[in-house]
């Protein structure tokens, strides 16, 4: 059974929001985290997983990358030190035997896996997922982020 943070909904409407609960979860992921994020097109999935590298990049002294959608590429990867990301971006994947090709299921306990439009994947039993779905609300002017997954210790520090 999922569990979801305690009070729902984190508001991210300011990018600053979104950047400060991003650097917040990027000290808590680790290699191994399968990370799902939901939503619809527009509403800071991209943002999160930028401001995520980012810190993460921070941390460990490296270069600020530039961090984009890899809507035609499907996937980009990040090396920060010993870490491995790979960002996946599954809006145009049709179906799982294009999902299979792409390896996605693989090595996947030595890296952290980001995948934007999870859909497809959801039919694909994946151990330890973090699920992220971003809403708006208010008529477009508001987004909101919940934090779903059975770690019950990571979602403690999201309370």
């Amino acid at each position: 059974m999922l569990t979801a943070i305690k009070g729902g909904k984190i508001n991210i409407t300011e990018e600053k929001d979104t950047k400060s609960l991003a650097e917040r979860f990027s000290k808590y992921i680790k290699q191994g985290d399968f990370i799902l994020l939901s939503g619809n097109l527009g509403v800071g999935k991209t943002t999160f997983i930028k401001h995520i590298i980012n810190s993460l990049q921070k941390a460990n002294k490296q270069k600020i990358s530039e961090v984009t959608s890899p809507t035609f590429t499907v996937v980009n990867e990040y090396q920060i030190k010993k870490i491995l990301i790979k960002h996946y971006d599954l809006f145009r994947i049709q179906n799982k035997e294009e999902l299979n090709n792409l390896g996605i299921q693989e090595n996947l306990k030595d890296q952290i896996t980001l995948v934007e439009w999870p859909e497809i994947v959801k039919k694909i039993k994946i151990k330890n997922s973090i699920n992220l779905i971003f809403e708006y609300k208010k008529n477009y002017t508001e987004r909101y982020i919940s934090i779903i997954s059975k770690n019950k210790k990571f979602l403690n520090e999201f309370k």
